[in-house]
């Protein structure tokens, strides 16, 4: 199984991302993550920070001549403030024995300063804060675009849209992975050009006020083999294992799969996905996608769909939420750190790295292997069982296709170059 672990502040030196459990022979390029990382600082309503903040990307360890040896991948984001302003983060966030001249004893309603503080022992606010920033999920990012490249090697691709900012809701039209493009050129991330204008209008008017927004995202998977996760344990429901993830991201408040919310107020023969039989294709479709793409803590095949809930950044550009001094105890109002309007277009991004951290999790709990070779075979083979259950209708208990589609992914993967996973590129 997958597994990885983040290290770092937000105007610390660098944040870390260490990835366990994946296969050697997958291609990995500081070039990709990059990229992603790019995608991140994207959107209409960001703070001036990412218009300089540039993601410094090393890959520290498991990867050799851009292929993973499947020990655990080390990836470092340098701060590139640390670096433009060293007397004043190095300063401040230095690891050495010190002490601040200026806690921020003025904790945001909304954030994590005071639950923080109280928890830890903490008198300043910036002792929580850097950890609890958002600036955190680079980190993720690094990871999940990792995941995307194992996760693409199996035809499954990941995508989010804006479909929500404020009051301002799209049509509901879904991009496709070929879409991506055009959503990430729009400055809201939206598919829907008619709803991006509005939403940039109701984001000016909050930097007008110096107020922020929230909004809802939608996150796609499509090519999501039929089995992932599992109904025998509660914690192998790939649902609540999407959930889970989704909620981890900052000031995420709600996280639903498929209609969520808006089925408990339909009858049962309105709430479900009808199943059908596909005779050209040789496979069964869902109709619809009520169930979000998973039904009983499993993928059913179907397109995977959730959508998270953001709330308003807790950080305003006029600090108005009413507060106390942990210090002086005097009713004030909380002190303002350097912060966005929204945050809800890279928010987008981040539950898609969330969602493929959870599908790479799953595939390589489901197909395992050391190599990549070894794990597109396995899902190869898996593909094909399905499939000849699905067009039969019995059990392939016997183990009568043992080797039944192995050609699909037969080769060295240890070569990088298997027909396989050139196929599939």
């Amino acid at each position: 199984m997958l597994r990885y672990l983040t290290a770092g502040e937000s105007h610390g030196r660098a944040l870390v991302v260490i990835i366990e459990g994946l296969p050697a022979g997958l291609p990995v390029v500081a070039a990709d993550i990059v990229d992603e990382l790019a995608r991140r600082r994207l959107g209409a309503g960001r703070g001036p920070r990412m218009r300089f903040e540039q993601d410094q990307l090393t890959l520290l360890a498991g990867v050799r001549h851009g292929q993973t040896l499947g020990s655990p991948v080390a990836i470092e984001v340098a701060n590139s403030e640390w670096t433009r302003d060293p007397g004043k983060w190095g300063e401040e966030m230095s690891p050495e024995p010190g002490k601040t001249t200026a806690p921020l004893t003025k904790p945001r309603p909304g954030h994590a300063d005071l639950a923080g503080m109280q928890k830890y022992d903490l008198v300043d606010a910036r002792d929580v804060l850097e950890r609890a920033s958002a600036r955190e999920t680079a980190a993720r990012v690094a990871a999940g675009a990792v995941c995307k490249q194992l996760l693409g090697r199996l035809g499954i691709d990941v995508i989010s849209h804006v479909i929500q900012i404020g009051s301002v809701r799209s049509s509901g039209v879904r991009p496709e992975p070929g879409d991506l493009g055009t959503v990430d050129e729009s400055p809201v991330r939206s598919f829907d050009p008619d709803a991006a204008g509005a939403m940039l209008a109701e984001i000016d008017q909050a930097q007008e006020a110096g107020d922020s927004l929230g909004g809802v995202v939608e996150v796609l998977g499509y090519g999501v083999p039929v089995g992932l996760g599992s109904h025998v344990h509660w914690d192998r429901k790939l649902d609540a294992l999407l959930a889970q993830a989704m909620m981890s991201i900052q000031a995420v408040k709600g996280v639903e799969i498929g209609d969520g919310f808006e089925v408990a107020s339909r009858r049962g023969s309105q709430a479900h996905d009808p199943i059908s039989w596909d005779s050209h294709a040789g496979e069964y479709r869902r109709e619809g996608t009520a169930a979000g793409g998973v039904e009983g803590g499993m993928s059913t095949g179907g397109l995977l769909v959730a959508h998270l809930a953001m709330k308003p950044l807790a950080t305003l550009n006029r600090p108005t939420l009413k507060t106390v001094d942990t210090l002086t105890k005097a009713e004030t109002v909380s002190f303002k750190e350097r912060t966005d309007v929204t945050a809800v277009p890279a928010m987008g991004v981040v539950a898609e790295s969330m969602t493929a951290l959870v599908l790479a999790n799953e595939v390589t709990r489901k197909f395992g292997g050391d190599s990549l070779g070894e794990l597109c075979r396995n899902h190869a083979t898996y593909i094909e069982q399905v499939r000849r259950h699905d067009r039969t209708g019995t059990s392939d208990a016997a183990g009568t296709g043992a080797t039944a589609g192995t050609g699909a992914g037969t080769g060295d993967a240890g070569t990088g170059g298997s027909d396989a996973i050139r196929a599939r590129q």
